[in-house]
């Protein structure tokens, strides 16, 4: 635990609090405190979502995802894009049932996989095609692939389906073949539709892949019409792109599409994400914004392993910058996971840990960690803050982000290496804040004390400087305060 007493300052005054060793804290919940210990007990007992809420739709100001009864929904993804490929039926009990213990909703995973997933049959033995033909479905296939989907429903995640693997449509690279059509692509989207309309499904198109002609686009723009057709009711429909690429370039005034995704992708350290959740979250008309593919644990920085390897500390930086910048929630990614790689399987990019045990590792967790902070507050009112942070506003890793409730309630700062953070604080309600540090890590609580509305504070986290030291700084209206000018 970080000993450095943290400091916070009003105008002049330098007022030390008191060590962080000897405040007393609370915290979110006993198990996220005990987050980074192996065999913690789950973040989430339970189903991860009530479904009983109803299917997803848009909320009303274009920002969120909501249920039908306007029940917020955080959306927590997890890259598993072999899922239905690679897996047979017990090792996908063991994935899903970790995922729903550590509180992941969204499930990303390939019907037609980027590996093989036209030539390798599935555990069974069973092929998704017959003969390469979308119009074709293999029964014995999809019903593997239904009893994933059922399962997950039953643990309270939707399934982020994409129909397939962008190299199927559009082979800049990877191994194809291009199997779609304008036309075969409509029939495919309206069967599977078909198939698990009324199931907690997100439709993903795309597959890490851009549309770069006119027939890719009338391919997409197919395929969405026929999940429109074949689904009972309103689906939500979206689209993966490649990295530093995000669906709004093509499709942001498509009606089908609800809302946007973008790749900020493995090619560097520090990748600025807030950015493009910004980018996307200006656009009219409103939609809301997930980074579907960030860094990802265990990747090798730029896939090259002599430049190292992104860690927890790299997801949890890219999930806060993107998540208080706006965004709809998160998708989390591990790199030995998306493949579920194991040895006898060939490595792709240097995969190194096999997949059960890169279960463990500490990030998957820490994005629970994240969903439970945000659910403890007022997410549906969270609007990005630029103008109340006054402290980390230049570009690298120690760019600070900011999110505030509409009615001054909380503010979210989060500072990515542990630096000070300045915050001015006239938006608030009340005559004071209650100030305290919240550790992205664990999810423990600790207070530092109030301050006043008004002017600039500063405060310096715990620790010292560095990556790995992040912090988020949690101002809230004191309640019982006097409110108003």
């Amino acid at each position: 635990m970080p000993s450095r007493p943290f400091l916070l300052r009003a105008g002049t005054l330098l007022r030390v609090v008191i060590p962080l060793v000897v405040l007393p804290s609370t915290v979110i919940t006993q198990a996220c405190a005990q987050g980074a210990q192996e065999g913690a007990p789950p973040l989430f007992t339970g189903p991860s979502v009530d479904l009983s809420h109803g299917p997803l739709r848009v909320s009303d100001d274009g920002r969120r995802l909501v249920h039908a009864d306007g029940t917020p929904f955080f959306w927590l993804g997890d890259t598993a894009w072999h899922l239905f490929h690679r897996l047979d039926r017990e090792e996908a009990e063991v994935y899903l049932e970790d995922r729903r213990s550590k509180g992941f909703n969204v499930i990303q995973a390939v019907v037609l996989a980027e590996h093989g997933g036209l030539t390798v049959p599935n555990p069974y033995g069973d092929l998704p095609l017959h003969d390469n033909d979308p119009t074709r479905p293999v029964e014995a296939y999809f019903e593997h692939v239904d009893f994933i989907v059922q399962r997950a429903a039953e643990k309270g995640m939707f399934i982020g389906m994409l129909p397939t693997w962008g190299d199927k449509f559009n082979q800049r690279w990877g191994e194809g073949p291009e199997i779609f059509t304008p036309e075969n692509a409509r029939v495919y989207g309206e069967f599977l539709a078909r198939r698990y309309s009324g199931k907690p499904i997100i439709w993903i198109l795309g597959g890490d892949r851009n549309p770069e002609t006119e027939e890719h686009l009338a391919i997409i723009r197919a395929m969405a019409a026929g999940i429109e057709a074949g689904w009972d009711g309103d689906p939500v429909i979206t689209y993966h792109p490649m990295g530093s690429s995000a669906s709004s370039t093509w499709f942001h005034e498509d009606e089908w599409l609800d809302l946007n995704l973008f790749q900020s992708g493995h090619s560097a350290r520090d990748i600025a994400n807030y950015s493009m959740t910004l980018h996307d979250l200006a656009l009219q008309p409103a939609k809301p914004v997930v980074d579907g593919e960030p860094r990802y644990e265990d990747h090798p920085v730029d896939w090259n392993p002599e430049k190292g390897w992104f860690d927890d500390f790299d997801v949890r930086q890219a999930a806060y910058w993107s998540v208080l910048s706006g965004a709809a929630g998160h998708t989390y990614g591990n790199h030995d996971i998306w493949q579920m790689w194991e040895p006898g399987r060939e490595p792709i990019s240097s995969a190194r840990t096999p997949w059960r045990e890169a279960l463990e590792h500490p990030g998957s967790r820490q994005m629970g960690i994240l969903r439970r902070l945000m659910e403890s507050g007022p997410f549906l009112q969270l609007i990005p803050d630029t103008t109340s942070l006054r402290s980390g506003r230049g570009e690298g890793a120690g760019h600070q982000v900011a999110a505030r409730a509409r009615d001054g309630s909380i503010l979210y700062a989060y500072t990515p290496l542990g630096e000070q953070i300045a915050v001015a604080t006239d938006w608030a309600p009340t005559a004071r804040l209650r100030a305290s540090w919240f550790d992205p890590r664990t999810g423990a609580r600790t207070a530092i004390g109030t301050v006043p509305r008004g002017g600039e504070h500063r405060f310096d986290p715990p620790g010292e400087v560095g990556r790995g030291n992040d912090w988020v700084l949690l101002l809230e209206a004191e309640a019982g305060a006097p409110r108003g000018a």
